[in-house]
């Protein structure tokens, strides 16, 4: 590796350690302080927030290293123009170009690192997180899980709990579904089987329903029992995918595939994940453009104001694409890749006059 590799790959790994180090305090700051406000009227240990927060905060800072990447790559620029290093670098013969080239296959080989070991590390804490927040919610008449025997759901109604399986989802219907319903000492009441219910309303109508008492069985053409869910809730009850490992959202896909669930965030944070270490790439030769046609700004705040604007409305341009994708009014990956395309030809358009800087 040669001397000026080494000597940019320590700038801007202690960039990014740093500018990370700030954003994670931040980040737990003002997490600290909404689980404060959580356990404000509860009984909890006074170090339980700080330990929640430590918990959550990794995930959070998952979201924010677009930022960080580009504000990085802004602090090595500084570091360069003030030690007056970009000039040496130039009478040397390094070009501009050279110097972004390093910086993009650094921060491409980071993302993959961040892809496959803090993503992976940070979902496990998050999941442990939840996992522990969930017993301290005031709501906990709800459980609802996927595996490959199916969908469970836990409903509490009328001080009724019922425990339903479903082989699978189609359209409004849950197939070969069997309910248990037991009384509030969670005594069993009876059992319901059924080849279709229709769940488009939280009035659920039982199809072709045997429902067994004890040593009784009845038989109905149509039956209704009344419940917390509709077909829209139930879509919707698995949405923190945060707290997944990208092994893991692979094994969701198929049960959701397996039951017929609408795949469109699955797939989308799928996408997202594969195509992260190319975006933080993109946003590391953005900065650098930005920073070497600002240069000749003495002021270093206004670089970085400059550059921290034009981030903010790229994310906004993101955003609208994922959601546009989430919504299905656009085919997903495109969703994913547009975005990439238009930072990318951003950069070839700016990066042509670069080595005249």
């Amino acid at each position: 590796m040669k001397t000026y590799t080494k000597f940019l790959g320590k700038i801007f790994i202690n960039s990014f350690l740093y500018v990370s180090a700030i954003m994670f305090s931040l980040i737990f700051i003002l997490n600290l302080l909404s689980e404060i406000e959580f356990f404000r009227e509860m009984e909890a240990n006074s170090f339980f927030p700080i330990y929640l927060s430590l918990l959550n905060s990794p995930t959070l800072i998952f979201e924010m290293f677009p930022f960080i990447f580009l504000i990085s790559t802004q602090l090595l620029f500084i570091t360069l123009f003030n030690n007056n290093e970009l000039s040496i670098f130039k009478y040397s013969g390094l070009k501009n170009s050279k110097i972004i080239g390093i910086l993009s296959l650094m921060s491409f080989v980071l993302g993959f690192l961040i892809i496959t070991l803090f993503y992976n590390f940070s979902s496990n804490l998050k999941n442990f997180y939840l996992d522990i927040k969930t017993n301290y919610t005031l709501d906990k008449k709800y459980l609802a899980v996927i595996t490959k025997n199916g969908l469970w759901i836990k409903d509490v109604f009328n001080e009724k709990t019922l425990l339903i399986n479903a082989s699978k989802i189609e359209q409004n219907f849950l197939k070969d579904a069997y309910i248990s319903e037991f009384d509030e000492n969670f005594e069993i009441l009876r059992n319901i089987v059924s080849p279709k219910i229709d769940v488009k309303e939280k009035k659920w109508i039982i199809y072709d329903a045997e429902i067994l008492i004890q040593n009784t069985k009845e038989n109905y053409k149509t039956y209704e029992i009344q419940t917390n869910f509709n077909y829209h809730i139930i879509q919707n009850l698995f949405s923190n995918l945060s707290s997944l490992s990208f092994l893991e959202l692979l094994e969701l896909r198929g049960n959701y595939k397996q039951l017929n669930y609408s795949l469109v965030e699955v797939d989308l944070q799928l996408i997202k994940l594969v195509s992260f270490p190319l975006y933080l790439t993109l946003m590391t030769i953005f900065s650098s453009i930005i920073m070497l046609n600002t240069k000749e700004f003495k002021s270093s705040i206004l670089k970085i104001s400059i550059g921290l604007f034009f981030s903010v409305l790229i994310y906004y341009f993101n955003n609208f694409f994922n959601v546009m994708g989430k919504t299905e009014k656009i085919n997903l990956i495109v969703s994913v890749v547009m975005p990439l395309i238009f930072l990318g030809l951003i950069n070839i358009l700016m990066i042509k006059k670069i080595n005249a800087k």
